[in-house]
């Protein structure tokens, strides 16, 4: 939640899940992680971060292909629907802040959760993966619904994430950041 600061100009800050309360000016662009007051560190996603900061491209496309949204102001699947999957999940651990209003920050929507980066992509690889499981559930297919489902007794999240992240070489000074 944003609130006004001190007389003389707004100063909006966020109440994290931690229970802190920070300036939005304290998260730019370029970070993914924020070292916090209360000694942990979390997760910070805005609109602007591409979703294959967390999912490989083939799969974001297949995603913003079949994905139908229902807002006209993001009509194709992207961060923000990843990050209202992590909140509807997990309300109580992700902090929110619209700052479209706001022309400061170089962007319009702002999370920041109880998670570290790692875990954060962890639980959003395992909650795309649920929904994929759904949407395989409905297939008329059972030869495939048995195939996906074999595969995902396969997949390991974990192992996975340190891949991706091995592969796209996710430091925290580079222009995607530390996942």
């Amino acid at each position: 939640m944003t609130k006004p600061g001190v007389p003389g100009g707004e100063t909006r800050t966020i109440d994290l899940p931690c229970g802190e309360d920070v300036r939005v000016t304290e998260f730019d662009l370029g970070m993914r992680e924020f070292d916090c007051p209360c000694g942990d560190r979390h997760a910070v996603v805005m609109d602007v971060h591409p979703p294959e900061r967390f999912l490989p491209e083939f799969l974001v496309e297949i995603l913003q292909e079949t994905v139908e949204t229902t807002s006209e102001e993001m009509p194709e699947f992207d961060t923000p629907h990843l990050l209202g999957v992590v909140l509807e999940e997990f309300p109580a651990q992700v902090a929110t802040a619209d700052l479209s209003e706001d022309g400061d920050v170089g962007y319009a929507l702002l999370w920041v959760t109880d998670f570290d980066a790692r875990r954060l992509h962890e639980v959003i690889v395992e909650l795309v993966v649920e929904l994929m499981e759904h949407a395989v559930s409905h297939a008329d297919d059972d030869a495939a619904i048995q195939e996906f489902e074999q595969r995902m007794l396969d997949f390991d999240v974990s192992a996975f994430v340190e891949q991706y992240r091995e592969e796209r070489n996710l430091e925290a000074d580079d222009v995607y950041g530390s996942v």
